[in-house]
């Protein structure tokens, strides 16, 4: 037990802040991006020793996102002292989604490529699929999107099989937290939505 712990004290810290800053993201709480750009940094170290590279460099995205994400909560938290100058809000028109769907599309089947045929990655297109859906969600989340918990769902489930089978127990059991979470989190954004008396953006 003391021997995993040592070996894995980086992923069990990580996992165990992952957590924690789910709570900030419901609560829409800037704060909750400071602790992801300290847990993504970490999860570099995590996903490099067990060859998920995509899952890796997507960390570094986080990290930039991080601190975007902060930027843009704290601007509007600080306008006015009225967080809701930056809105809950829906992706309502179509164009949107066909871009959303196209970077998807396009980043999966690029990172997919690379990792089957540059890597030692034995998981390359599950690893592909999970980073691609990320990408979106991660800017969606920024911009206070709230289809991002809709996605993430989908990315959370799929990275437990990911995880378990990389035996990467302790981010296991947190993206199981994550799965619980995130479906909480949606219904906690779409109550908000519902008392937000602007139009969406």
């Amino acid at each position: 037990m003391f021997q995993y712990i040592f070996t894995n004290w980086i992923e069990l810290i990580a996992a165990t802040l992952g957590i924690i800053a789910i709570y900030f993201q419901i609560k829409v709480k800037p704060f909750y991006w400071v602790i992801s750009l300290v847990v993504s940094a970490m999860y570099i170290i995590v996903y490099f020793s067990s060859s998920l590279y995509a899952d890796m460099s997507m960390q570094f995205y986080y990290v930039g996102m991080s601190i975007y994400g902060l930027w843009v909560w704290l601007r509007g938290s600080n306008h006015n002292n009225d967080k809701k100058n930056i809105p809950i809000s829906r992706i309502k028109d179509f164009k949107s989604w066909v871009i959303i769907t196209m970077i998807t599309a396009i980043s999966f089947f690029i990172i997919g490529y690379i990792l089957q045929n540059f890597t030692d990655s034995n998981v390359p297109w599950w690893d592909a699929f999970t980073t691609s859906l990320s990408f979106v969600a991660t800017w969606m989340l920024a911009r206070k999107k709230i289809e991002n918990w809709l996605i993430w769902i989908i990315v959370d489930t799929t990275s437990i099989a990911i995880y378990i089978y990389k035996q990467l127990y302790p981010t296991t059991i947190l993206f199981i937290f994550l799965t619980i979470l995130a479906i909480v989190g949606y219904f906690q954004w779409k109550r908000e939505l519902k008392n937000i008396d602007i139009p969406d953006i």
